[in-house]
C-alpha cells in the first residue's frame, strides 16, 4: 500500500521539480545550439563614423543623494559619446537628492533636473513620466529632438561604449539593451554573490535564447535604449503616459508591449573588451533583508501584475515565456522543501519500501538536472567573475532559494494586502552604494 505521505506531499513535489528542470534544460539545449551563433558586431570604425543621433537619458531617484553625484561625475566623465543629455527625476519633499542634482548640474552642462509636481515616492513609472514631460519641454525650448531614450538608476556603471551600441543598433530596432551585471565582491558575500551567478546566467543564456526563439525581450530597466517613434506610438496606446505608473516592474511591462506592437528588439550579447564586459554595472543589495525587499519587488510586478495585467492572453510562443517568467511562484515557494522532502522519501523506500514504484525514479532524475542547473550557472558566472568565486556558486544556489522563498512570500502578502484594500502597491526603493572611481 502506498505511504499517503509520499503520495500527498513528495510525489506533486517530485513531479513539479522534474518538469521545471525538463523545461531548464531545454533552455540550456537552445543555448548551446541555436542561441550560439556569431553576433553581427560593428567594428570600431564603423562607431567612430557612425551619425551621432541624439540620446536622452532618464534617471529617476529618491533618496539618492548619498550616490547620485558619483554616478554623474564617473560617468559623464567616461561616455565616449557627445550628443546627449541627463534628465533627472526628483521629489519634492526630497530635498537632499534635489539639492545634490543641482550640485552637479552645476558641474555638468549635459544634467537637466525634472521636478515631479508631487510628493515621493510614487513608483518608478510615474517619476519616469514626469522625466518624459520635462524633456518635452526642453525640445520645444530648444528646437531639438532627442531620437533615442534610455533608462538608468542612480548606483549605475555605464559602459564607455554604451550609448556608442545604442546608437547604432537602435536605427534597425525599436529597443536596444545593454547587458546587465553586478560588480564583484567578496567570496563570503553570499547575498551580493547570488546577483553575480543570477545576472551572469540570465544574461550569458536565457536572454539570448528568448531572442533566438522570437520571445519578447524584457527590459532591464537600466542600459535599455528605446527609438522615440515607439515611445510615442506607446505614449499613443496608454493615453499619453508612456511608462505604466501602477506597475512595479515598468521595464518588464515595456518589453512586452513593444513585442506586442510589432517592434523590433535586440539584446546586445555579453562582450569582453579591454576593461572588462561591454555592460551596466551595479551594486545589488548585500544583505538579506533588502535583497528580499528588491526581490517581492520583482516577483510581485513580473509574476502577480503581469499575470493580472495581461493573463495568458497572446500566442503560444509567449505563453510559454509567461509561464518561465512566472513559474517561480510555485518554484520559490517549494525549493526549500523539496530536496529534505526528497531525501527523506529515499531513505524510506530503501528502509522499506514505502510509496509509488515510480516515485524513487522521479527523484533520482532531479538530481542530475539540477547538478547540470548547477553546472551552467557555475560556468557563466566563471566566465565573469573568475574560477574561484564560481566555485561557490551550488552553495549560493541554496541560499539563494531561501531569498527567494522569503521575497516571494512577500510578494503575496504585499499583492494580496493591496488587492483587499485597493490600493496600488508601493514603490519599494532599496538603498544603493556606487562603487570607487577606479572601477572600469
Amino acid at each position: 500500500m502506498f505511504d499517503l505521505w509520499a503520495v500527498l506531499c513528495v510525489a506533486p513535489l517530485a513531479v513539479w521539480i522534474l518538469l521545471s528542470g525538463l523545461d531548464d534544460l531545454f533552455i540550456a539545449w537552445i543555448r548551446l545550439t541555436r542561441a550560439n551563433r556569431p553576433f553581427p558586431w560593428p567594428a570600431d570604425a564603423a562607431l567612430d563614423s557612425a551619425e551621432e543621433r541624439p540620446i536622452a537619458i532618464f534617471v529617476p531617484l529618491w533618496n539618492e543623494d548619498g550616490v547620485i553625484a558619483d554616478m554623474l561625475d564617473r560617468n559623464l566623465a567616461a561616455i565616449r559619446y557627445s550628443n546627449y543629455r541627463v534628465f533627472i527625476g526628483v521629489y519634492p519633499n526630497d530635498e537632499p537628492t534635489a539639492r545634490a542634482v543641482e550640485e552637479a548640474a552645476k558641474r555638468h552642462p549635459r544634467v537637466q533636473i525634472a521636478r515631479c509636481p508631487h510628493d515621493g515616492p510614487t513608483s518608478k513609472g510615474d517619476c519616469l513620466n514626469w522625466i518624459y514631460r520635462e524633456m518635452l519641454e526642453y525640445e520645444r525650448a530648444n528646437g531639438m529632438r532627442f531620437e533615442v531614450l534610455m533608462t538608468h538608476d542612480a548606483e549605475d556603471v555605464i559602459h564607455a561604449a554604451s550609448l556608442r551600441l545604442v546608437n547604432w543598433y537602435s536605427r534597425d530596432y525599436e529597443m536596444v539593451q545593454i547587458p546587465v551585471l553586478a560588480l564583484p565582491t567578496g567570496l563570503r558575500e553570499f547575498t551580493h554573490g547570488l546577483y553575480c551567478d543570477e545576472f551572469a546566467e540570465f544574461q550569458s543564456k536565457d536572454i539570448p535564447v528568448r531572442q533566438a526563439m522570437g520571445g519578447f525581450l524584457p527590459s532591464n530597466g537600466v542600459g535599455t535604449g528605446f527609438a522615440r517613434d515607439a515611445i510615442e506610438r506607446l505614449a499613443i496606446a496608454r493615453g499619453g503616459r508612456v511608462f505604466n505608473p501602477e506597475c512595479l516592474t515598468e521595464d518588464y511591462e515595456m518589453g512586452y508591449e513593444l513585442h506586442a506592437m510589432g517592434c523590433r528588439q535586440i539584446f546586445v550579447p555579453l562582450r569582453r573588451g579591454v576593461s572588462g564586459p561591454v555592460a551596466t554595472r551595479e551594486y545589488f543589495p548585500r544583505r538579506c533583508r533588502p535583497a528580499v525587499r528588491q526581490r517581492s519587488r520583482w516577483v510581485a510586478g513580473i509574476a502577480l501584475q503581469g499575470w493580472q495585467r495581461h493573463g495568458w492572453r497572446t500566442s503560444w510562443r509567449q505563453r510559454y515565456w509567461f509561464f518561465r517568467d512566472r513559474k517561480g511562484l510555485i518554484g520559490n515557494l517549494l525549493a526549500p522543501f523539496a530536496a529534505a522532502a526528497f531525501l527523506m522519501q529515499l531513505a524510506r523506500v530503501h528502509a522499506a519500501g514505502a510509496g509509488p514504484d515510480w516515485l524513487p525514479s522521479v527523484c533520482a532524475a532531479t538530481l542530475p538536472i539540477a547538478a547540470a542547473q548547477m553546472g551552467m550557472r557555475a560556468y557563466f558566472s566563471g566566465r565573469v567573475y573568475g574560477w574561484r568565486f564560481a566555485a561557490l556558486s551550488p552553495l549560493r544556489t541554496v541560499w539563494g532559494n531561501l531569498v527567494n522563498y522569503a521575497a516571494t512570500l512577500a510578494a503575496l502578502r504585499q499583492f494580496v494586502a493591496a488587492r483587499r484594500h485597493g490600493r496600488m502597491l508601493a514603490w519599494r526603493k532599496t538603498q544603493h552604494i556606487y562603487p570607487a572611481h577606479d572601477l572600469p
